[in-house]
């Protein structure tokens, strides 16, 4: 009986225990479940909370044309618009952005060949889906410049050309057109020779839109890739700096004949290339600054790039002339000297001479040279002064050409009064005395009685030229 009744309560016991394990076993497992639960919904919580960061809401017109302009500039190839209170038609809206910028926004008539949009209506909601093809890749389209003046347009095309690039696009609302940029082009290149190795080709291509909005798409090209014409540019540039070193003189006169002498051992005259250049601006080294003065061989126009070069390095004014020499394509420097101008060839100077070509006027190249500029070089100092050395070159005794200037505005610099002073012995001649063949050179003249009233307080009768000072 008792072996019985511990078998029972030991039956008993094992039985909790197993309840209570399969309780623990069950609790655990809710446990897990909760929590699970739980993750869940703080899930699907957060979801409408924090909506995808490419959502894009719009509620009129200009504000779904802005958007479809902001895909095209991120260059995105489809995104979606949604409206979730539109204010008008929005199927019709699509249809006219679209029309709007593929034919009146510069940038989509530049970069887009096709948009399509359509609109679905989800319960409350509208969701808008644009697709655009382009024809510009998404690294022109970053590149676009946008202008509104002149003088910065002209500050980036410089930047442009320094750097070589191989292409360049304007926005611009300008009133230019492909052939002034094309002279934009050529303007900055000899203006700034110290910067620009060589001048390139160019082609312009216009896309414009039925407003006022314009793009220029610039295409250059060259016979060197960009990274060798770079470091032909720093040669350059310490070529400069080192031949501007080698200039002497007391005076600017000086200093510019130094520059020539020392242009003239450093480089020689390529009479076959001179010959064989055909255009202005050939991509030809004989033709740059950099032929001149890192390969020691140029033609005209390189050597007059080398001059206008160091000419810049030391703060002097020269101009680059594009003409003629004996009806062969050649180029020269015109250059400002005590208020007057004066025509120097560095490269004949070479060939020919320093007699023949350095401060020259208009008169003197006339014969042989062709050209155009408004610039009248007419200044009266000569090469013969600036050498001679008996007579000491004098600058602050140079007389201005009162001719000297720009053709068709009056000359600022030197102005006619101020030669004037400079012949006080041709007064202004005085009214001729009534009878002058009676007054006889040696003795007082017997004149009649007026002739006191002519000549009061006169002792010398016999000096009839003294007559204009009291007239005076």
């Amino acid at each position: 009986m008792s072996l019985e009744n511990n078998r029972l309560t030991l039956k008993r016991l094992v039985f909790i225990a197993l309840l209570v394990a399969v309780g623990a076993v069950l609790f655990g497992c809710t446990a897990l479940l909760e929590d699970y639960r739980l993750s869940e919904s703080i899930r699907e919580y957060d979801s409408p909370v924090n909506p995808p960061e490419e959502r894009v809401e719009v509620s009129n017109f200009a504000e779904l044309k802005a958007e479809m302009l902001g895909f095209i500039m991120e260059h995105v190839e489809s995104g979606k618009i949604f409206s979730y209170s539109y204010d008008g038609d929005i199927s019709a809206d699509i249809d006219r952005a679209r029309h709007e910028i593929m034919n009146d926004d510069p940038i989509g008539v530049y970069a887009v060949s096709e948009i399509t949009g359509f609109a679905t209506r989800i319960v409350s909601y509208y969701e808008v889906d644009i697709n655009v093809e382009y024809k510009r890749t998404k690294q022109q389209v970053d590149s676009i410049v946008v202008v509104s003046t002149l003088r910065y347009f002209r500050t980036e095309l410089l930047n442009v050309m320094s750097e070589y690039r191989d292409e360049a696009v304007f926005q611009t609302t300008l009133r230019i057109t492909e052939e002034d940029i094309v002279a934009y082009v050529t303007e900055s290149y000899y203006q700034n020779p110290r910067m620009i190795v060589m001048m390139p080709v160019v082609v312009v291509e216009t896309f414009q839109t039925s407003g006022s909005g314009r793009v220029f798409e610039l295409r250059f090209g060259y016979i060197e890739p960009p990274g060798i014409l770079l470091q032909y540019g720093a040669n350059l540039a310490l070529y400069v700096r080192r031949n501007a070193e080698l200039a002497v003189g007391e005076n600017d006169a000086e200093i510019l004949l130094s520059l020539v002498l020392n242009l003239m051992a450093a480089c020689d005259f390529d009479e076959g290339t001179a010959r064989a250049i055909s255009v202005h601006g050939a991509q030809n080294f004989a033709a740059t600054a950099y032929g001149a003065l890192a390969n020691g061989s140029a033609v005209g126009e390189g050597f007059a790039m080398a001059f206008k070069a160091l000419c810049d390095e030391l703060g002097l004014e020269s101009t680059i002339v594009l003409g003629y020499l004996d009806d062969m394509i050649h180029a020269w420097n015109i250059v400002s000297l005590y208020g007057s101008y004066y025509h120097i060839d560095v490269a004949m100077c070479d060939f020919e001479g320093l007699e023949t070509s350095f401060l020259k006027t208009d008169a003197d190249f006339s014969e042989r040279y062709e050209w155009q500029v408004s610039v009248r070089a007419n200044g009266t100092l000569t090469y013969a002064q600036i050498v001679d050395t008996e007579v000491p070159f004098d600058p602050d005794r140079v007389q201005l050409d009162s001719n000297q200037g720009v053709s068709d505005e009056p000359v600022e610099t030197p102005e006619p009064p101020l030669e004037q002073p400079h012949e006080p012995q041709l007064p202004p001649p005085p009214e001729p005395p009534e009878e002058p063949p009676e007054e006889p050179p040696e003795e007082p003249p017997d004149e009649p009685p007026e002739e006191p009233d002519e000549e009061p307080g006169d002792d010398s009768p016999e000096e009839p030229d003294e007559e204009p000072a009291d007239t005076e």
